[in-house]
């Protein structure tokens, strides 16, 4: 036998009343032989099968990946703005990963992290002076804000949109696996280096509470033209909503819903895009 911990977020969370479950699992056992096994403890989670992807000690695995002991399975829920198109524990609230601290200005920079506390469009300037040099003619920065107009409900959460159409949002409450998104969005800045050139990059989300009007993530790109900046500026919000697993629910003066979409996985190809 062998024993695996599988950790639930959002959703899953919630219709289970606990963060993680131990389960004891026959040898060779799969991501999938896991779920049924899970869902058999938890029947609520079955439901939500169609909209699941799972990650594999924090690396997003196919379901007939086999598991060993002591795995961790993460079960991910529809993730804050996620994708449905497939594709070929956590460090403390604020941790960082910054490839390149201590190099001269001027070499590559990757600034990613996730905050839990506000920051206001002044992160903009912030990001910018740190990264960027006399040889470049170019930044490139995204702010994404807490708006009052609902978004699309997850997977599972239709009934309960329904009950709150027409209010105004007042708050959204961020959740996070946290190492495993840091990882993510440092695989999206390699990937913006190999598409783009583009080796000065920061990325910073908040987490927990974000009130209305509020920023909530912020994404600078540098590079010696406006073009390269642009476009990996436009791909790394695009694929962190896609890709890293954060998911968002919107508060209401009476409940709470969950919005976003199955995750992808991967990249999508060059010519996908």
């Amino acid at each position: 036998m062998i024993e695996v911990r599988v950790r639930l977020f959002a959703i899953q969370r919630e219709l289970a009343g606990r963060r993680e479950v131990l389960l004891d699992l026959a040898e060779g056992a799969s991501i999938e032989a896991a779920w049924t096994r899970l869902v058999e403890l938890v029947p609520a989670l079955a439901a939500g099968r169609p909209a699941v992807r799972f990650a594999r000690n924090g690396i997003y695995a196919d379901p007939d990946e086999l598991l060993a002991n002591g795995d961790e399975l993460a079960c991910i829920p529809p993730v804050s703005g996620g994708s449905g198109l497939p594709a070929g524990d956590g460090q403390p609230g604020g941790a960082a990963l910054s490839a390149g601290d201590g190099q001269p200005r001027g070499a590559a920079l990757r600034i990613i992290e996730l905050r839990p506390d506000p920051f206001g469009l002044e992160i903009l300037a912030e990001l910018g002076d740190r990264m960027v040099t006399e040889e470049d003619g170019a930044l490139c920065g995204f702010i994404g804000r807490t708006r009052a107009s609902a978004g699309t409900p997850a997977p599972g959460q239709e009934a309960e949109a329904a009950r709150h159409a027409g209010r105004q949002v007042q708050a959204l409450d961020y959740e996070t696996h946290e190492s495993m998104a840091l990882a993510v969005l440092e695989a999206i800045a390699g990937e913006i280096e190999d598409r783009f050139a583009v080796t000065r990059l920061a990325i910073v989300h908040r987490t927990g509470a974000v009130p209305l009007g509020d920023v909530s993530v912020a994404v600078v790109a540098v590079a010696a033209h406006r073009e390269a900046a642009f476009l990996a500026a436009r791909y790394a919000i695009d694929e962190l909503k896609a890709r890293a697993p954060i998911w968002k629910a919107e508060q209401f003066s009476d409940g709470h819903v969950w919005v976003g979409s199955p995750a992808r996985t991967g990249p999508l190809a060059k010519e996908e895009r």
